[in-house]
């Protein structure tokens, strides 16, 4: 008895496939009606065009190799946390003239834009007076900033550094405040006590210049190059609200403690709990190096005890101070949570300046402009032309080799193509991604990969009707050896998309992404669409009786004249050679073959090659058993009538 076999559900698989389907079109759906998702993929800048952002050094001495790749390395992280994918980051030029040419596809926001341009280093000073954006109405160097500034004031979120998860102290006054007294009432000092000595840095031309700073103005607010790093620095903070950029507060900074390449790492989510729970307030943890987790912790140290302002510390970025959280605690394991009024969206900002704010060099945007993709275009058009001849020339190669079973190949790309289009539509919305002309090049050599897949599997079934085996057992035995040679094959074609895109860099990822995904999708389409259709296939009569136009036919085949099984005991067997000798070639295409039943039912016996007969078609295998002797028999006789010696005057 032959074992038991795993019973195939094929239209499950299909209605599952077709669930798969419906949910990602819905999920793409969904997006358009209640997110910023579109039916169409996004495009990269070869195609779409954009806004190119020319970046020239500002430095005294050329900069070197080292520096601007370092810095192209930078602004790419900065770009690819946005979301933005598909970017173009490139150097020109040498020397003294060297700029980066920054290039993004689509029109990108803002914040994307602000991003590229905040090019400065990032530092860590310490406050030394804090007010309200506008300017201070009293021209005395001597005065603290007026009351009636605080109620122009909008109050931006306060963050404080904590250790640990302890719970963040008050939000500091928004009451602005410029301490206590100026140098120019002060007995003048040789060098300052510390960083945060008021009466050193804050004299009386830096107090004039900030009572006089709009932070209100936006003039104020596109930033620049940082200060000089041993003197006092008057700045604004500004905040990204509605789309534009808003200041917020304006400050007397100290001398820089802590450079921002100190920072090893910087995310946001939310805070954590004493009870070790999570809260719902949302916080950044930020992370130094040795060397900056020594001085973090210098720096705490002096500024915990000190009151609002001079207890918070400005993290300074392209001249403008992103955040100044106040100090909780001593911190001396260079780990903080900078916690506050943060919105998902704003802490994730933040945690991005802090993970790629420090560049090599300060940098000055040279232009600004918006590029079309007239090119570009014009190759995706002959690109896609190129993809339809190639898919045209498989469809006919498919149809005039296998017929009517062409026809799944056919299929079998239709879903391969849906499926792909709805995936990069849909990590269009949800990953940035966006589809450049080496990604459309990836997607046309994936048919030829897709339709290899299915020629291995054909191959294979006709293999197995060579062998004289029904179709239903070629397609299980088929499957089971083309599987392993088409999981290997794509396991080689994703292994190489996998090292192409980890090792190369600009257009050609683009082109390894696509090649990576179709191959993963060509795996999900054979294992969830091919094979279940030819299952059921397999049980249609037009295709297991091996019509002429199936593309199984048996004639074209080659397997005329070898025994077949076709079930219920019963064996299709050929022809005796003497007829063979007799008849002409079209005979034998025409006559058709008379299935002897063989053995006991579900066995193909091997002990009789008895043909069944008009005479003896409704017998029993024993009543023929007994014919067929009978036949014998009269032809022995017959045989013996006919032998030499005879008188009926025949010659043998």
């Amino acid at each position: 008895m032959a074992p038991p076999t795993r019973r195939s559900r094929p239209v499950r698989t299909l209605i599952f496939l077709g669930v798969i389907i419906l949910a990602l079109f819905g999920t793409i759906w969904a997006g358009t009606k209640w997110s910023d998702a579109t039916w169409t993929p996004k495009l990269a800048l070869d195609l779409e065009g954009g806004t190119q952002v020319v970046l020239k050094p500002v430095s005294e001495t050329a900069p070197t190799s080292g520096q601007i790749n370092q810095a192209i390395n930078v602004i790419r992280q900065r770009v690819d946390a946005s979301g933005v994918s598909e970017a173009e980051i490139t150097s020109q030029g040498s020397g003294s003239g060297t700029t980066i040419v920054v290039g993004l596809p689509g029109k990108p926001s803002e914040e994307t834009l602000k991003l590229v341009r905040t090019s400065a280093q990032m530092e860590f000073r310490p406050v030394l007076a804090q007010g309200a954006p506008g300017p201070t109405a009293s021209e005395d160097p001597s005065a603290t900033p007026t009351a009636g500034a605080t109620d122009a004031a909008t109050p931006a979120p306060t963050a404080t550094a904590t250790a640990g998860a302890s719970k963040p102290a008050a939000t500091p006054s928004a009451t602005p405040k410029a301490e206590p007294t100026p140098a120019s009432t002060e007995p003048s000092k040789a060098a300052p006590d510390n960083p945060s000595d008021v009466a050193y840095y804050v004299t009386p031309a830096v107090q004039e210049e900030y009572d006089n700073l709009d932070c209100s103005d936006p003039k104020n607010l596109t930033g620049g190059v940082n200060g000089d790093p041993e003197k006092a620095f008057v700045t604004c903070e500004s905040q990204t609200i509605g789309g534009q950029v808003v200041g917020t507060a304006k400050y007397i900074l100290g001398p820089v403690e802590i450079d921002g390449d100190r920072i090893s790492s910087a995310s946001s989510g939310l805070e954590t709990l004493p009870s070790g729970g999570v809260g719902s307030d949302w916080v950044v943890t930020l992370k130094f190096d040795s060397k900056g987790a020594s001085q973090f912790a210098d720096t705490t140290e002096r500024l915990f005890p000190q009151q609002p302002p001079l207890n918070q510390f400005g993290i300074v970025l392209d001249g403008l101070v992103v955040s100044a959280p106040s100090v909780n605690g001593v911190i001396p394991n260079g780990e903080a949570t900078i916690s506050g009024s943060f919105t998902r969206e704003s802490a994730a900002s933040l945690a991005q300046q802090l993970n790629f704010g420090s560049l090599p060099m300060s940098f000055e945007v040279q232009s600004e402009e918006q590029i079309s993709a007239t090119l570009g275009a014009d190759q995706l058009q002959k690109g896609i032309l190129a993809g339809l001849i190639g898919l045209a020339l498989v469809v006919v190669y498919s149809l005039f080799q296998y017929r009517a079973l062409g026809l799944v190949t056919v299929a079998s790309l239709v879903v391969a193509g849906v499926v792909t289009y709805g995936m990069i539509t849909l990590m269009s919305w949800t990953q940035g991604y966006r589809l450049s002309l080496p990604g459309v090049a990836g997607l046309i050599v994936a048919i030829g990969i897709t339709a290899d897949s299915f020629i291995v599997y054909f191959e294979r079934i006709r293999d197995e009707l060579r062998e004289g085996r029904t179709l239903g057992a070629a397609v299980e035995r088929g499957w089971s050896r083309a599987r392993r040679t088409i999981l290997a094959s794509d396991a080689v074609n994703f292994l190489a998309a996998v090292v192409l895109y980890v090792l190369a860099v600009g257009g050609v990822r683009g082109f390894a992404f696509t090649l990576g995904l179709t191959t993963l999708v060509d795996i999900l389409v054979v294992f969830m669409f091919t094979h279940p259709v030819m299952e059921l296939l397999a049980r249609t009569k037009f295709f297991s009786e091996g019509h002429r136009a199936s593309g199984l036919d048996p004639r074209r085949l080659g397997v005329i004249d070898a025994p077949r099984y076709v079930g219920r005991g019963k064996v299709s067997t050929p022809r005796p050679a003497a007829a063979k000798d007799d008849a002409t070639a079209d005979d034998a295409a025409a006559e058709p073959r008379v299935p002897a039943t063989v053995g006991t039912a579900g066995t193909a016996s091997t002990t009789s090659t008895t043909s069944v007969t008009p005479e003896t078609a409704g017998m029993t295998i024993a009543e023929r058993r007994a014919a067929q002797k009978a036949a014998a028999s009269k032809a022995a006789a017959t045989d013996e009538d006919d032998a030499p010696g005879r008188t009926d005057g025949s010659e043998v």
